[in-house]
């Protein structure tokens, strides 16, 4: 009794699944408690979205940029913008779209690990961006290339490097051949043989006595 759990869902219902873990709390809370508000807060990026979104020729102008990838970062970033364009400041190079993921500019990348905490070249891959997901490749054509712009932020070495794109290949490359496996179990098991950059996580947990 008092315990609300909650799962499942999805990234496109989550705020309604909070909201109504929130309200089911009040059954277990003496005083009185207000409804949740989730649905009048604002994410973030979201404050100015539709002025900016009116904006896009002045914003391509001002950023020198096609009005359509102006349109495209602000459904990513909403009123963010700036803040992913401003690495671009001092290396205008940022703002070319990567060489086999076009869709994406160079400069996301960047603001990927300076911002969105993304650690490996999968986390960018596969999480802060759809490459792995929108592109026959996988994100395997564009490792080096996301790989080498990571390395600055992260502290990389050559090392580093070349161990992020052997990983993340090996995994897309056990990802595959899972696909074409009889079962699940099967497909399972060849998905946990690959090569994982996050180490930390097939660390066994250490159990109390």
């Amino acid at each position: 009794p008092g315990l609300v759990s909650i799962a499942g869902g999805k990234y496109t219902t989550y705020r309604v699944m909070a909201a109504d873990a929130v309200d089911a709390c009040n059954d277990y809370i003496p005083t009185r408690v207000a409804h949740s508000i989730t649905e009048r807060v604002p994410l973030l990026g979201a404050d100015g979205y539709f002025a900016l979104v009116n904006q896009c020729e002045h914003l391509g102008q001002r950023f020198n940029l096609h009005p359509y990838r102006i349109r495209r970062l602000l459904n990513r970033y909403g009123s963010l913008i700036d803040d992913v364009l401003q690495y671009a400041d001092d290396d205008p190079s940022l703002l070319e779209p990567l060489a086999v993921a076009p869709q994406y500019l160079r400069v996301e990348v960047v603001y990927a690990v300076r911002n969105e905490a993304a650690l490996h070249l999968e986390d960018v891959l596969a999480r802060r961006t759809r490459i792995s997901i929108e592109y026959a490749h996988r994100g395997v054509d564009c490792a080096q290339e996301v790989a080498d712009l990571m390395a600055p932020a992260l502290g990389w070495s050559a090392e580093d490097i070349a161990y992020e794109v052997d990983t993340y290949r090996a995994r897309v490359e056990a990802e595959i051949a899972s696909q074409r496996e009889p079962d699940d179990a099967s497909a399972d098991a060849l998905r946990a043989s690959a090569p994982e950059s996050r180490g930390q996580i097939l660390e066994p947990v250490p159990v109390p006595e």
